[in-house]
């Protein structure tokens, strides 16, 4: 991105000016109430690391950015992605003690939502949901925080590894035949039903994508 690179060109060039001043270059400490968040999307290792709040309203340049990463990655089509999706990964990731998440859906285009088999209303459609990958170490942990946080949807993914979050009505489903995982509990071995077949489907399809 470009504001990124001119900050990169920019501490280039100060880390060269600084030892004959006698300081070393540091980073100003972030505002108050600054959110700060770093993402990396897995199909094509688009970035974000950055304020995107400054502690008294959403930055435009860099919500822009973000949209930018979280873009269809089919199509490369970019919708403005919604500010309260962004806060709920944000306020997992300060109470999960998350440095970086990596995204494996964002923003998805009705054409892509069809050829990965998504819910027809899926909140990807409108840009308010994102596909976390979660090592299962943290898969447990992260998911009952996310239920208690009681914030948007919910979605538990053990069997392939990702957490869905998004701005949507408060619900929850996932974990084998439509429940939530139990936290601290091996999930069982059940029968594939219908909606685990579906998101096998997703899980296949996208893994298509990334490997074109």
């Amino acid at each position: 991105m470009r504001r990124r690179a001119l900050f990169l060109t920019a501490a280039a060039t100060f880390t060269i000016v600084a030892p004959a001043i006698g300081w070393a270059a540091r980073r100003l400490p972030d505002p108050p109430g600054a959110r700060r968040l770093s993402l990396r999307h897995a199909a094509n290792g688009a970035t974000f690391s950055g304020i995107y709040h400054n502690g008294r309203d959403f930055d435009p340049v860099a919500m822009a950015e973000l949209s930018e990463v979280l873009a269809d990655t089919r199509t490369g089509k970019v919708r403005e992605f919604d500010p309260s999706a962004v806060d709920i990964v944000w306020e997992m990731g300060r109470r999960q003690r998350f440095s970086e998440f990596v995204v494996l859906s964002g923003y998805r285009t009705p054409e892509t939502n069809r050829a990965v088999h998504g819910a027809g209303d899926s909140q990807h459609l409108r840009a308010a949901a994102m596909d976390l990958m979660m090592p299962a170490a943290k898969f447990a942990t992260f998911g009952e925080a996310a239920l208690k946080l009681g914030r948007g949807g919910v979605g538990l993914y053990p069997d392939q590894g990702f957490i869905h979050l998004d701005s949507g009505p408060v619900r929850h489903w996932g974990g084998g035949e439509g429940r939530a995982i139990a936290v601290g509990a091996t999930p069982p071995a059940p029968r594939k039903s219908a909606a685990q077949m579906r998101v096998d489907r997703m899980a296949e399809a996208w893994a298509a994508m990334r490997r074109r």
